[in-house]
């Protein structure tokens, strides 16, 4: 029986190159593969999932309109790949569980949990509630010299850490770091921060 998977990790934890690992083997076994991204998301262009070493396929673009589960319902396929799922609505990871219980093709989705506030996306809290499998990919924290599991999104502006105010800014290492939680409450932005004042990494 098919399955809705979520897989999440924090930033950098390699979950966009376990996405096209997964499609490339569907691929190489001659079965077809169906791939999904989030409207907001297009530091890599639009419908475009990309991972930081270089590899990117093309993805129908999700916004507040799209319905998924109509989609796949018309169009056959051995599975359903989701990337950023944190930037879904309610509504469309609802439409994954229907293809899984419907259509009884398996989907599995990638994306953060939790937000640089410390508070669930829409997307991945209703991703916890319906998912059938629920799977950490782990990272340790980019603190030099931390080796404990990055388990916080710290958000730094202006050599500050910012705790509060909207909730999505699409960014990478220039905004964003995946840190414990020791060094998200009590940063050391110095040694987070390279000579030019951007984050390492």
């Amino acid at each position: 029986m098919a399955k809705l998977y979520y897989r999440f990790g924090q930033m950098n934890a390699s979950k966009s190159i376990q996405l096209l690992t997964v499609a490339h083997n569907y691929e190489e076994q001659g079965k077809r593969v169906s791939l999904f991204t989030p409207a907001i998301d297009a530091r890599f262009g639009k419908g475009r999932i990309a991972s930081r070493v270089g590899i990117a396929k093309d993805a129908t673009v999700v916004d507040d309109d799209t319905d998924i589960y109509e989609i796949m319902r018309n169009d056959p396929t051995d599975c359903v790949l989701v990337d950023e799922v944190q930037f879904f609505r309610a509504k469309h990871v609802r439409q994954l569980a229907r293809i899984v219980d419907e259509l009884n093709i398996p989907v599995i989705m990638y994306g953060l949990l939790k937000d640089y506030r410390n508070q669930f996306f829409e997307g991945s809290e209703a991703a916890v509630l319906w998912a059938d499998q629920i799977e950490e990919i782990k990272t340790i924290c980019a603190h030099p010299g931390c080796n404990k599991k990055a388990t916080m999104i710290l958000k730094v502006k202006n050599g500050k850490p910012v705790y509060s105010g909207e909730q999505i800014e699409v960014g990478g290492n220039d905004l964003y770091k995946s840190v414990c939680r020791k060094h998200y409450f009590e940063p050391d932005i110095e040694q987070l921060l390279d000579s030019d004042g951007f984050f390492h990494g």
